[in-house]
């Protein structure tokens, strides 16, 4: 089970001194300080004043405001108004720049490359009965509240008809105590032992889809 703790990365100043960008993912991994090198990246950003987006030729964005109250976003002359917590899906070719008519932002941004990758950004409320799992390919955020995460348990084989009790399976082995999250801290979906978060508070899931192209 992975965790990608918020206070342990590294912020990364903005060229036009606007904010700060920390990193939480990225692929391929070796191309992840170079604008626009990768197929794919998952980031936190804190707007401090008005000013440009960079651009990102041939990539699609997500952005979601997770802190503050409302960013003013222009793509393209066009004003949208980014509420808490409602993603916007916008080019990354786009002309683009804000304004923080309510103060200082934080935002969740997905760039995935057009054509390859897409990305989402989905927020839910968490449960305190019921774990949400996280599956490959997935990454959870908690955004607030207080939550912890545990890996799930391991499939089992079903025992025998006759009743014996015996099986070729072992039984699943029981989950290590659960973790407790920090704001902002992430989770890697996986599809063995899909780690699994309980909690009060909301978290956004983020997910990356390999584009399937059809074969002529």
């Amino acid at each position: 089970m992975e965790i990608i703790r918020f206070a342990e990365l590294k912020p990364e100043p903005w060229r036009n001194g606007g904010g700060v960008t920390r990193e939480l993912a990225s692929h391929p991994k070796a191309a992840s300080a170079q604008d626009g090198a990768w197929d794919w990246r998952v980031s936190i950003a804190d707007v401090g004043s008005a000013g440009d987006f960079s651009t990102f030729p041939g990539m699609e964005r997500v952005i979601t405001v997770i802190d503050g109250e409302l960013l003013l976003l222009t793509v393209d002359g066009e004003e949208h108004p980014l509420e808490k917590y409602r993603p916007f899906r916008f080019s990354g070719e786009a002309a683009s720049a804000s304004a923080l008519p309510t103060g200082d932002i934080r935002d969740l941004n997905v760039i995935a490359r057009a054509g390859e990758f897409k990305g989402y950004t989905s927020i839910i409320e968490l449960s305190k009965k019921r774990a949400h799992p996280v599956f490959e390919g997935q990454m959870a955020v908690l955004l607030e509240g207080k939550a912890s995460v545990s890996s799930g348990a391991e499939p089992t084989e079903t025992a025998p008809a006759d009743g014996s009790g015996s099986s070729d399976g072992e039984a699943a082995a029981p989950t290590a105590e659960p973790i407790e999250l920090a704001r902002y801290d992430a989770v890697v979906g996986s599809d063995t032992r899909s780690p699994e978060i309980l909690g009060r508070g909301f978290l956004a899931v983020i997910s990356i889809d390999r584009v399937e192209h059809a074969h002529s």
